[in-house]
């Protein structure tokens, strides 16, 4: 049973998946089991090349940040579990939960996050009352949204990145991942705004 199961190992997947991570220490998180998805055969970051990301060496490759972001999150929060070499085929309320199913497993999780890419090949059941055409993106490109209010689908299932209808900007993924995360950690909070900062020590 996971608190939350991330499904996508794209930008907003793992970013939201480090800001999880990184609230282990916090009284309200010690205790919360995070699992992701890594699935990134999909992923647009496959051929991406940025030289307009603030913070990025220009000529960053998206596959470099695939990799590097896995290897990021093992080493710093070794304590989100990462579930390599699945494709999610299936997610299913049950109860106040919802049953995950991949092509080799089936896990349940009292959250879920969304974080595949947009395109209309989306082929997991248990979305398809949500698909709508993507409000940011030409018609003629066939990209989809899952309606949501503020990355919120329904209670406990939550959307990130291009799927939530963001524009397919790097930094707008990430950033997207991250507010899922932080919208997280203040439902964990009993409601109080939670954010994660490090800082510099002097």
């Amino acid at each position: 049973m996971f608190d939350v199961l991330i499904i996508g190992g794209g930008a907003s997947g793992l970013s939201c998946a480090l800001v999880l991570g990184s609230a282990k220490d916090k009284a309200f998180a010690q205790d919360k089991k995070i699992g992701i998805v890594t699935h990134q055969k999909a992923s647009h970051l496959q051929t991406a090349l940025f030289n307009n990301v603030l913070g990025l060496s220009p000529g960053t490759t998206g596959a470099s940040i695939l990799e590097s972001g896995k290897d990021q999150l093992h080493d710093l929060y070794p304590q989100v579990v990462q579930i390599n070499g699945e494709k999610v085929l299936e997610i299913m309320p049950q109860g106040h939960q919802f049953q995950i199913t991949t092509n080799k497993n089936q896990y349940q999780s009292k959250i879920v996050v969304v974080a595949a890419g947009y395109t209309n090949m989306l082929r997991i059941k248990g979305l398809e009352p949500y698909i709508k055409p993507h409000p940011r993106a030409k018609a003629d490109k066939n990209r989809i949204w899952l309606e949501n209010k503020d990355h919120l689908i329904t209670d406990g299932l939550y959307v990130t990145g291009t799927l939530a209808g963001w524009r397919s900007q790097f930094a707008m993924a990430c950033g997207s991942g991250a507010h899922v995360a932080t919208d997280i950690l203040t439902l964990w909070n009993d409601g109080e705004h939670t954010k994660v900062h490090d800082k510099v020590l002097n």
